[in-house]
């Protein structure tokens, strides 16, 4: 674990795109972070209001700024549409501050990728460190600029992981199929008829089926991409009538078998030193991770020889504004569970 550095003043942390959820929810871990100050919240179309009149539950006394280029805070958190942190970045980065970004602007290498996937273009120097603590811890540390990981692409990421980053020899994963099922607060605050109570209550559709963004996402770190993939990949994203969490069932079937128990320690090997990532004798639940920086794993076998992998997480959290928390942890050498636990 790393120490909490012995520092003359606190860090000074801005947050751009604050009056959105996954914005909030990092205004909530940052406020009880001993070793920061929240210096700027900023919000395009809520400047001018408390931010208590958006979130009461939340005692925060900043008043929302329009961002116009400033460049005061030691840290600054972006949480903006896709898109508009593409622009916004390079400049902070210029400016010799830190930069931790929510969006998907600067995950992919493949710009081929990158617009057939969120629509728009980007040039191959717009990547950025991909912030998966549990992966890229090192070159995490070592960074000034993160692009934070997906909500659906941790969940998915860290259930597979081992399997392809773990070393064990003769294992080999034919196809993963995956059925990843989101609360609606995946889809932000924007009002959306299609996600109001009349419509979901009592209702589950799949959406984005064969085209989610994440998708290149977990495929480029799981060392293949999604045009020219090394196995077989089927996503299917389903939103479900409650406000967070992801819940993750992926099928993988192997090309030869193995039994679970040397599978069981491969994934405790390989998380031994991740904080947040435990490992469920039975079968974990979503209310089991909500609200915190926690990715639960369960594993087991179908009778066909095929692996079942179960995770859990808080979307606002470990798949947002929780990781990224974890991921400044790490940027500037404090104790990488400080705030979340």
């Amino acid at each position: 674990m790393n120490h909490i550095p012995m520092q003359n003043k606190k860090v000074t942390v801005s947050v751009i795109g604050a009056s959105g959820y996954s914005g909030a929810e990092l205004v909530k871990l940052l406020m009880k972070h001993p070793g920061v100050v929240i210096e700027e919240l900023y919000a395009h179309t809520q400047a001018g209001k408390h931010f208590t009149e958006l979130y009461p539950s939340i005692p925060c006394d900043k008043v929302f700024q329009t961002y116009s280029g400033q460049t005061n805070s030691d840290i600054y958190f972006l949480a903006l549409p896709h898109g508009e942190a593409l622009q916004l970045v390079p400049g902070i980065v210029a400016a010799g501050k830190k930069v931790i970004d929510l969006s998907g602007d600067f995950r992919l290498k493949s710009t081929a990728e990158h617009k057939h996937f969120y629509g728009g273009d980007k040039s191959a120097e717009d990547v950025l460190q991909y912030g998966m603590p549990e992966l890229f811890r090192d070159e995490i540390t070592g960074s000034t600029a993160i692009s934070n990981p997906g909500c659906y692409a941790t969940s998915i990421i860290l259930g597979l992981a081992p399997l392809f980053r773990g070393g064990m020899a003769g294992l080999e994963v034919e196809s993963v199929n995956v059925t990843a099922i989101s609360g609606i607060s995946g889809a932000g605050r924007s009002a959306k008829l299609e996600l109001s109570f009349s419509e979901m209550s009592g209702n589950m559709r799949a959406y984005k089926v064969g085209k989610h963004q994440h998708t290149p996402e977990i495929m480029q770190t799981l060392g293949t991409s999604a045009t020219n993939p090394s196995f077989r990949f089927v996503f299917t994203p389903v939103i479900a009538p409650y406000v967070r969490g992801i819940y993750s069932a992926l099928n993988v079937r192997l090309a030869s078998p193995v039994a679970m128990e040397p599978i069981r320690e491969l994934y405790a090997s390989f998380y031994a030193d991740a904080p947040f990532v435990r490992l469920r004798d039975g079968v974990t639940e979503v209310s089991h991770v909500a609200y915190t920086n926690f990715c639960d794993v369960s594993l087991a076998f179908e009778n066909d020889g095929s692996l079942v992998i179960i995770t859990a997480i808080d979307n606002l959290v470990k798949g947002a504004a929780g990781q990224a928390v974890q991921n400044m942890n790490l940027m500037l050498d404090f104790d990488e569970t400080t705030a979340l636990l």
